[in-house]
């Protein structure tokens, strides 16, 4: 049996936290509308947030990340019936300080408006789906179909370089940790056999 005060016990130990380390959880930060940012969308450009939910996949534990003026606007949570009709009163959820974060917590639906009256009308609004796994979103109001159908990514002007995407499937934890336990099984059975 092994000594559990001496230094090599000690070692096995601090070695296998950091192997354990090596199993990745992705999360991402998605800003809401990238460079258009949360606001009144412009006539040339009406259907920015549909096009902007189309090219994002939602999982579990991602956030939203919604920037705004906070002395012109706001964000909700609301209802389907509320979002369709752009029902302001009684949201779930209120953010008001230009700098609002949502964080995605579990599957299924939500809906966001601005909470000033008369942006949603003006379709400043985004419908989001996660599903348990991965997801996908697609603003309702224009339809899945409305949306052009392109492979690539929308085009933004690149200022401060391209915009990355998200990668097409969520890595497995299977794999690393188990490389993790036959090194920590390889490691602890060398340790074992010098004490």
């Amino acid at each position: 049996m092994a000594n559990l005060g001496s230094p090599r016990y000690h070692f096995f130990c601090a070695f296998q936290v950091l192997l354990l380390f090596q199993a990745k959880v992705l999360c991402y930060q998605y800003k809401v509308g990238d460079l258009d940012a949360w606001g009144i969308p412009t006539s040339a450009n009406l259907q920015v947030y549909a096009k902007w939910s189309k090219y994002h996949t939602f999982k579990n534990g991602d956030s939203l990340l919604f920037l705004y003026p906070p002395s012109q606007d706001s964000v909700i949570q609301v209802t389907e019936q509320s979002y369709n009709s752009c029902n302001l009163k009684d949201p779930i959820l209120y953010l008001n300080n230009g700098n609002s974060l949502f964080n995605i917590t579990k599957p299924g639906e939500f809906f966001f408006t601005s909470g000033e009256p008369g942006h949603c009308e003006k379709k400043q609004k985004l419908y989001i789906s996660v599903l348990s796994g991965n997801g996908s979103a697609y603003a309702p109001s224009y339809g899945p179909s409305a949306l052009p159908d392109t492979a690539s990514s929308p085009s933004y002007p690149t200022v401060f370089g391209t915009i990355p995407q998200p990668p097409s499937s969520s890595p497995t934890l299977g794999f690393p940790l188990f490389i993790t336990a036959v090194i920590a099984s390889a490691t602890w059975a060398i340790i074992d056999g010098m004490m």
